[in-house]
């Protein structure tokens, strides 16, 4: 880390990091093949069971089981490491999307069977998402983390780039099952690319798993940003749960469109969130993150506004513009706030937990829009707006900020005033969780 810190701030420095490129590279890769995997799945729903509302059931189960397993999966990592237990999630996503192209071809794939397998492939995600969240911070030298988390932000709209358009016009041109067999490939590419990255394991006491995992809850519940976050975030995220869906039915069977088509307007999105994203990692987010979010939130709801009164593909291509630059700055100021805040010793546990708490909202959103695409589109999307607008209330009020960490520490040290003792305690606690 002292070598980092010789070379400066630059994104040449970030990459000088050891192990850096080769972690980059495999989130690359994984975020591609799960762009891939959401948008093939929903069209290939919508395809063969002609289903809105099975396709938004499909998003939910291919998430929210592992969201349950989250708390023990940030156990896990914290104890054992991460790259190991990464792997094997990205091993193991490879070979349910193998499994649903073999059943496919001997012709035994019933609905319920490929909901079965996609509520499978979701249970060791936890790991794999929180895993690489949470070894950035523990490669990358503190004052490189926005230049990282700019980074980490601009690959996951540089996966939107890649991997739903490349779903999109692999589905078109030669069928779903070639669009999940190269899915699986991009999986077992990452799990290969990650090798070798570097594993700092932190240790962690040699308490009872299932206690470790109930303490990365308590600490989340406990911790007043992480705790206010996932109230703002999960908001927010109800509502893209219902772009997800509501975009792709938009296009193929309002507007007449084509699988190709639904995924140049995710690459639009892509686009327009590595502009916001590298422009935010270059100015900073320090002491301004809940007023970025907020206003990203606010961002979305605009984005989802237009999309409401679409009634052609350039209007949904604006849509998806906004929407894109709008959701990377969250992204920059929401990784830089949750490493900041966060007690490096807790980074696998609280992570795994107040990621997956925040990303509850997708897997619900995408629930429900397919019994509201089915009464009314202006009816998905103005209920998608409400929760972006409530989520940027709600974050921009909760979220302490530094101004307000700063004023109570100040108080704290008062030994006249009346709330020092409340202060103490709550700092105390603070501080232990």
């Amino acid at each position: 880390m002292g070598d980092g810190d010789a070379r400066g701030t630059s994104y040449g420095a970030l990459f000088a990091v050891r192990g850096f490129t080769r972690l980059a590279a495999s989130g690359l890769l994984v975020r591609a093949a799960a762009g891939m995997w959401q948008l093939a799945l929903v069209l290939f729903v919508i395809d063969t069971l002609r289903s809105p509302v099975l396709a938004g059931l499909a998003v939910f189960l291919s998430i929210a089981p592992g969201l349950v397993l989250s708390p023990l999966a940030g156990a896990l990592l914290d104890r054992h490491g991460r790259v190991g237990l990464m792997t094997l999630d990205y091993a193991a996503s490879a070979l349910a999307i193998a499994a649903i192209v073999g059943a496919s071809l001997a012709g035994v794939l019933s609905a319920p069977l490929l909901l079965t397998i996609v509520a499978l492939s979701s249970l060791t995600n936890p790991v794999g998402h929180a895993g690489v969240r949470s070894l950035f911070p523990l490669l990358v030298p503190r004052h490189l983390w926005d230049r990282a988390n700019a980074l980490d932000s601009v690959g996951y709209t540089i996966s939107s780039i890649l991997g739903a358009p490349l779903a999109g016009v692999l589905y078109a041109a030669f069928g779903p099952l070639v669009a999940f067999a190269v899915t699986s490939l991009l999986y077992m590419a990452a799990a290969v690319a990650i090798v070798g990255v570097p594993d700092p394991k932190q240790g962690t006491p040699g308490r009872h798993l299932l206690r470790e995992a109930g303490a990365a809850v308590g600490y989340v519940v406990h911790h007043p940003t992480l705790r206010s976050l996932a109230v703002g975030i999960s908001t927010g995220n109800l509502a893209m749960g219902i772009v997800i869906v509501a975009v792709p039915v938009l296009v193929v069977v309002q507007l007449g469109g084509d699988a190709s088509q639904v995924g140049q307007l995710w690459a639009l999105m892509g686009l327009a969130g590595v502009v916001g994203g590298l422009v935010t990692g270059r100015l900073g987010t320090q002491g301004r993150e809940p007023a970025i979010i907020a206003g990203s939130m606010v961002g979305i709801g605009a984005g989802i506004a237009i999309l409401t009164g679409a009634g052609s593909l350039p209007v949904v291509a604006a849509g998806m513009i906004v929407l894109g630059l709008s959701s990377a700055p969250m992204d920059v100021a929401l990784f830089s706030l949750r490493q900041r805040r966060t007690d490096p010793a807790w980074f696998g546990r609280a992570f795994a937990v107040s990621m997956h708490v925040n990303y509850s909202g997708i897997p619900f959103g995408s629930a429900i829009a397919g019994p509201l695409i089915a009464v009314s589109f202006t009816l998905a999307f103005g209920l998608g707006i409400i929760f972006a607008l409530a989520a940027a209330g709600l974050t921009y009020v909760l979220v302490p900020s530094e101004h307000a960490r700063a004023g109570r520490r100040r108080e704290r040290r008062d030994p006249a005033g009346s709330t020092a003792g409340y202060l103490d305690a709550r700092e105390e606690r603070e501080r232990r969780w």
